[in-house]
Order: C-alpha cells, then sequence, then structure tokens
C-alpha cells in the first residue's frame, strides 16, 4: 500500500524561534481535495501534541484518519470543495524532523542536542507547505489543542495569509495547572533509568516513564463526569489472583493500563519531551508585550472558537477569554461552548456536537 504522506525539505539553514538552526528540515504532511484554479479553497490544519498527519483516509491510505468524521466529501471540512492540509508537526515522529531524526552533521541521532523547540518553529513548517503547494493565501486555518496555539503562532507571525480562522479547546498560553501537569509528564519519562539523558536505545527504552506520562495524560484529556458513567466502580473483567495487594482491580485501571500499552512504542519518548516543553514555552503576548498586542498582530477577519465545559486541560474561559481578545478588534467572532462530558478529548470523539458548528463555519 503506497502512502498518502507526502515531504517538504527546507533547503539550507532553518532558524529556530529560541536560537539555533537545523539543517534541511523536512515537513511531513497530507492533503485531501483538489486545490481550486484560483488557489483559494486551501485549509491548513495543524495537530495536537501527539497526532500524525493523517488527519484522514484516502485512495492511497484507507486506514481512518485521527479526524475522520470531519474532513472527507461531504463532511464539515467538505472535500468537494476544499482542498485540505494537514502538517505533522516539526519536532515530532511522524516523518517531520525531530528529535529522533538524523542529524546530517554527526550521522546520528539529535536526540537532545535538538535545539529548543516553539510552537512558532512548528508554524513555520506549516508556512513552508504552503510555499511548496503554491498557496499564497488561505481559505482558513484550523487548530485543535496544541494545534491551536500553533495556528495563533501562524496567524501571528504569518499575517494575511489566512481569512478565517478556527481554533478548538486551545488558548492564548498554558495555565499553570496544565504546565504542571505536563510538566510531571516530563518528569516521568526523563526519571525512567532508561531514558539515559535521551540517549536510550530499542533494548533499553524508557516504557516505564513513557506509560505513566501517557496516564497522567488521558486522566487530563478526559472529565470526571465521563469516568463515573462510563465506569463508576466497575471491577475489571481481567482481576484475579496474583497475589499482589495492588494490582489493578477496577475497569478505569484497566482501561488506562490499556492506552499506556497501545501509546508505548507508538511515539518517540524525546519528541513528546520537547513538543510538551513547547505547548509550555507559547504565549501570544510575546508577540507585542499583551495578549492584545498579539491578538492584533492576526489579520483574519473572521474567527470561531469551540470550547467544552468538562476541560480541565485548556478550560472553558480560557476560550472565552480568546474569543473576547478577538472581538476587541471588530472581527466577525462567534465562541461555541459545548456540553460534551469526553473533556478536552471530545473534539476528538464527539462528533454529534462538533460536526455542526465546523460545518457552519466553513459554510460561511
Amino acid at each position: 500500500m503506497s502512502s498518502a504522506r507526502k515531504f517538504v525539505t527546507v533547503e539550507g539553514e532553518f532558524a529556530m524561534h529560541q536560537g539555533g538552526a537545523l539543517t534541511n528540515p523536512t515537513i511531513a504532511y497530507e492533503t485531501w481535495g483538489e486545490l481550486s484554479e484560483q488557489r483559494d479553497n486551501a485549509v491548513l490544519v495543524f495537530t495536537g501534541l501527539s497526532p500524525s498527519a493523517h488527519a484522514a483516509s484516502s485512495p492511497k491510505d484507507p486506514a481512518p484518519g485521527w479526524w475522520e468524521e470531519i474532513i472527507g466529501p461531504g463532511r464539515a471540512i467538505d472535500t468537494r470543495r476544499f482542498f485540505v492540509i494537514c502538517v505533522n508537526s516539526l519536532g515530532s515522529c511522524f516523518g517531520s524532523t525531530g528529535p529522533a531524526s538524523i542529524n546530517p552533521e554527526t550521522g546520528e541521532p539529535y536526540r537532545c542536542s535538538f535545539p529548543v523547540l516553539s510552537l512558532e518553529d512548528v508554524a513555520r513548517g506549516g508556512r513552508e507547505v504552503i510555499r511548496h503547494l503554491g498557496v499564497e493565501k488561505l481559505c482558513a486555518t484550523v487548530g485543535p489543542s496544541m494545534g491551536g496555539m500553533t495556528a495563533l503562532a501562524f496567524e501571528i507571525v504569518f499575517p494575511g495569509l489566512s481569512n478565517a480562522l478556527l481554533i478548538i479547546s486551545s488558548a492564548t498560553r498554558s495555565l499553570a495547572f496544565s504546565t504542571a501537569l505536563r510538566s510531571l509528564q516530563r518528569e516521568m519519562i526523563r526519571r525512567d533509568p532508561n531514558w539515559s539523558d535521551g540517549n536510550y536505545c530499542e533494548d533499553a527504552y524508557p516504557i516505564m516513564g513513557m506509560r505513566l506520562a501517557r496516564k497522567l495524560g488521558m486522566i487530563t484529556y478526559r472529565s470526571a463526569e465521563e469516568w463515573r458513567e462510563r465506569f463508576g466502580r466497575e471491577r475489571s473483567a481481567e482481576e484475579c489472583e496474583t497475589g499482589d495487594s495492588f494490582a489493578a482491580t477496577f475497569e478505569i485501571e484497566a482501561y488506562l493500563e490499556n492506552h499506556a500499552n497501545k501509546f508505548t512504542g507508538q511515539f518517540d519518548p524525546n519528541c513528546y519531551l520537547y513538543l510538551s516543553r513547547a505547548s509550555d514555552l507559547f504565549d501570544v503576548a510575546d508577540h507585542g508585550a499583551s495578549l492584545e498586542a498579539g491578538i492584533g498582530r492576526i489579520g483574519v477577519s473572521r474567527v470561531m472558537v469551540i470550547g467544552v465545559v468538562t476541560d480541565i486541560l485548556f478550560p472553558l474561559h480560557q476560550q472565552q477569554e480568546l474569543a473576547a481578545l478577538f472581538e476587541r478588534d471588530s472581527r466577525e467572532v462567534e465562541f461555541i461552548e459545548l456540553p460534551s462530558i469526553q473533556g478536552h478529548d471530545a473534539f476528538l470523539v464527539d462528533m454529534d456536537n462538533f460536526r455542526p458548528p465546523i460545518a457552519r463555519f466553513f459554510e460561511g
């Protein structure tokens, strides 16, 4: 089966936002639909921390994408009308250059010699992709979660490239609570003896650190209300007498264990560390000394901001703040508050609530 993934190599030195540089980095991306003759129907999608560019299936890669029910013919982002581009983040491990990639200057993986990563760097990766595709003006830029912050960075650093902006479950910057959670996840990985200052190998992989970080992540991605409704006090079907007084007993424990096991081996630990830290470093106020000044640099005329009432990682008040900041500049702004119980992950799973406003945004 051929892959739908494509690549852009940025020739020469790629200066990083926080200092340092990469030589000839590669950005992976996928596309759906056809670019119009006027080249005015392109939609750029930035991802959350862990997804690849495979947001939807295609004839070349029929595997379901992470936003399968949103992108496609007749769907909320209708690929019969729009040319959709999804970019794999610089610093990730799904085709774009990151800490797991080979440093051309040494012939060895970058590991922790990779320069400090910022979401502004990820945004520039998106800019290089649309430049390569010959797109001079985007119909819209879209970003959920970390991708929402990347979309904000993109619009600030490259103002005027997009007509509209859709931000989902994101914010102008990380809350102290969210930074604390991600900091603990990073410490879990770095405290694993096998992490070895980032110089781990396949035979001695920081499995325990990654498993614990993923479990904590899953707790923050969903809501206590959902846990209560889905699991309650149910005992695990796999519960057995092991002689271990602290063996997993409850269904919620089995759920977290299953997700941790699926994640381990799929995502590079150093890439995870770099992208997690980049999420914490981002702050709109860095682009003009205040949030108002930073948002004022954005050139779009139409904005939709969607938030979820049960999201603890990017709480609803952060989306309300973002919408209010855009309204100060007399833009066309629509704020959507969704009642999903799935917390931060709702944009991936609660399609009944998310499809209608996204479709309305693109009909506009």
